[in-house]
């Protein structure tokens, strides 16, 4: 099991090397994730976009560019549709944002000739190494999906539960999350939660433990289960995936967390045929490197399970 990302990126050097497809590469703090990414044997790279404007960037970066594919489109939705088709059609592993605007990206994810879409929802998931706790944490939906569903909850928590085994978790332990560890029929969420633990005991959510509705405390505490006599539920402060009710608590934590806590993370979208990498760009070097170790290993995963 990964419980850092040194041991996400030991994963790596296990899998088959990887290429990525990125979309409008002439971006500096792309193309420096691409490089440390090449550097470290994560991934290869073909770099889609503007091809005097990718190539003056990589100079400027000391990048060796006959190491790379280069395929010239200075138009942003040629390029991007340039890029995924690559990934669509198998000459590549992962596809990631370059400088382009998210939404015109994401059309080129859902085009129907040569995109990524399966027909099911998107979601996202954030992976995150925090000191003083023992393992990675898969946080979602913390960016993509603003008020999930019932069934919208089912397949993040299929998402994510396969990104968690690419890391090496076996049976992830999930916890839906809410302000209170007990069922009030005055807080949907709640319901909720307490219908995907059901769901689980059923069969119906499969390969992992699905324990809600949790506080957060409880989740990731074992000290605070103890304390407040939650010692009898299926996950005691030990829980693997935390699922936010919706976006703006998933997105609160996360950004409380990037901005006050020295933490390590990385994300990609699921829901597609392949990894997608759609990082911000206030995310950090760091940030993007991980996400593309993450797609690598998930994309590894994705292979052995076709």
């Amino acid at each position: 099991m990964s419980k850092n990302f040194d041991d996400l990126l030991s994963k790596v050097s296990e899998c088959s090397k990887k290429i990525l497809s990125i979309a409008v590469a002439q971006d500096k703090a792309v193309l420096e994730a691409v490089k440390a990414a090449k550097e470290r044997g994560i991934a290869d790279a073909i770099l889609v976009g503007n091809e005097a404007e990718i190539r003056e960037i990589g100079a400027s970066l000391s990048m060796n560019m006959d190491e790379y594919e280069i395929i010239n489109e200075p138009d942003v939705v040629e390029a991007s549709l340039k890029a995924v088709s690559l990934v669509h059609d198998g000459r590549a592993d992962m596809y990631m944002k370059g400088l382009l605007d998210s939404k015109t990206f994401l059309k080129s994810v859902l085009n129907k000739e040569v995109g990524l879409r399966t027909g099911q929802p998107l979601s996202h998931v954030c992976v995150f190494e925090i000191p003083g706790i023992d393992r990675l944490l898969f946080f979602t939906d913390v960016a993509f999906m603003p008020y999930p569903t019932l069934e919208d909850k089912k397949f993040i928590i299929k998402y994510t539960v396969e990104v968690a085994k690419a890391c090496g978790v076996e049976c992830p332990k999930v916890a839906p999350l809410a302000a209170v560890e007990v069922v009030n029929p005055k807080m949907p969420v709640t319901v909720e939660a307490a219908e995907l633990t059901r769901m689980n005991e059923e069969g119906e959510i499969k390969d992992c433990i699905v324990d809600g509705p949790l506080s957060l405390d409880i989740a990731i505490d074992r000290a605070a289960a103890e304390e407040k006599g939650a010692m009898d539920r299926k996950i005691t402060g030990d829980a693997d995936i935390l699922l936010f009710p919706d976006i703006h608590a998933g997105n609160l934590v996360y950004k409380a967390i990037v901005h006050l806590v020295k933490v390590k993370n990385g994300c990609i979208l699921t829901g597609t045929k392949a990894p997608v990498i759609l990082t911000s760009r206030s995310d950090t070097f760091e940030t993007k490197v991980n996400s593309i170790a993450l797609a690598a290993v998930v994309a590894e995963e994705m292979k052995k399970n076709q």
